[in-house]
């Protein structure tokens, strides 16, 4: 039994490790800006829909709508959609007064934005106007001004499917806040960045994105779990299309205000993690040995997230006993090797997060109190991680409450305060 769980230790380490240096190297290249012609400077030619689904979000929906119709970009070449999905209040009614055309759908048995999106893609379908591109949001989203003149350039270079920059709305609301907006300013940087420049798949994230028609129209949609963003990302790469990443197509998004709304969002996109996972990472994997295609090792790579999280912290535990424990009757220090390697990677993610910071221009004294907590919040994916993967199976959809009233113009004075 002592052998059995000294190689299963051994075992498990050296996949996180393995997975870490992988990981660290690919960040590497998120380092690099690499120049590119500004939007503005590319003709506008591709015409797009820009398509939000809405539960419940009188809140905040009438925000986003004026921030897509004041986009700098030719009137006629987009028009504005929301979803007023399974409402009880008065979402259908203001996004309407504010220029949105507004689709209203009731299924309390399809429920979810996945559902959602594929109801109002059939709906254009049959309709009389055509589309270069489907562009999704949320309803608490804001955009910049020149989201689609970027769009329209990363299209133009004949992309099917197009990831924007997603930045924070109200970063200094709470700790949770600041938190999930620094692992979402890390991630534009050492996820979605270095990919775009090694030519990998970036990954779609929700929100803030864009996919052609005619790529929707051909594979359908479809992707209806929890995380229909990963699953959709999963479909391209199955079928020889990659993500890009639109670095100055900016999107603020609205991150939660307390613990438990943060444990039940991220609780969510473990579920749905897991299950992707378990459809999709085998058909990645065999397609990545079969046809030596990296776009699919590496997706499915990041597919294994949620086991690695939790791998993470069987090591963190072995570590602490091999640490408290007396010499010689645990592990040796030879024996932790790949562990203390391991941990070393972490400490350097740790500490190179504060120059990611000034690299993305979000240096403020509360961002760099914010490291303090963040290790607590990057700690609570565990808990949360096992209970996405043992609740894979309930496809439930968790709503979010979303409150914070703020116009596009007064982001810039938020993000400083």
């Amino acid at each position: 039994m002592e052998n059995l769980a000294y190689i299963f230790t051994q075992l498990v380490q050296y996949i996180v490790l393995i997975l870490a240096i992988y990981f660290f190297i690919v960040e590497a290249f998120g380092w690099i800006r690499i120049k590119e012609p500004k939007g503005k400077d590319i003709k506008p030619e591709k015409r797009f829909a820009l398509i939000a689904s809405a539960h419940n979000e009188e809140a905040v929906i009438a925000q986003l709508v004026d921030s897509l119709n004041q986009l700098d970009y030719p009137k006629e070449l987009y028009d504005v959609y929301i979803i007023a999905d399974n409402c009880t209040d008065n979402t259908a009614k203001i996004a309407k007064e504010h220029g949105a055309n507004v689709f209203v759908r009731f299924n309390n048995t399809l429920k979810g934005k996945g559902y959602a999106l594929e109801w109002c893609f059939d709906k254009l379908f049959e309709g009389k106007k055509e589309y270069d591109v489907f562009c999704i949001f949320d309803a608490d989203n804001l955009v910049e001004k020149n989201f689609l003149l970027e769009m329209n350039k990363q299209f133009k270079k004949g992309y099917k499917a197009v990831q924007g920059y997603i930045d924070s709305k109200n970063p200094f609301d709470s700790w949770i806040s600041l938190s999930y907006s620094i692992a979402f300013w890390m991630s534009n940087r050492l996820y979605q960045l270095p990919r775009y420049n090694l030519g990998l798949s970036c990954g779609l994230s929700g929100t803030g994105f864009g996919v052609t028609t005619d790529t929707i129209k051909k594979l359908g949609w479809g992707a209806t779990c929890l995380t229909e963003d990963l699953e959709f990302t999963a479909k391209l790469i199955m079928n020889k299309e990659k993500v890009a990443f639109a670095y100055d197509a900016i999107i603020y998004d609205e991150k939660p205000l307390t613990l438990a709304q943060s444990w039940r969002q991220r609780k969510r996109w473990m579920q749905g993690f897991a299950d992707c996972t378990s459809r999709f990472f085998i058909p990645l994997m065999k397609n990545a040995i079969k046809n030596r295609d990296i776009y699919s090792f590496d997706i499915a790579l990041y597919m294994i997230q949620p086991i690695r999280i939790i791998l993470f912290g069987i090591i963190a535990l072995v570590a602490y006993l091999s640490y408290i424990a007396a010499p010689g009757t645990f592990f040796t220090m030879s024996d932790m090797m790949p562990t203390y390697i391991f941990s070393i990677i972490v400490l350097a993610q740790f500490l190179y997060g504060p120059m990611v910071i000034i690299a993305e221009k979000k240096a403020n004294w509360k961002v760099f109190l914010g490291f303090i907590i963040y290790p607590f919040y990057n700690l609570t994916w565990v808990p949360i991680t096992i209970q996405g993967m043992i609740d894979s199976d309930k496809k439930e959809w968790s709503h979010t409450a979303h409150t914070r009233q703020i116009d596009i113009s007064e982001i810039k004075n938020v993000q400083k305060n």
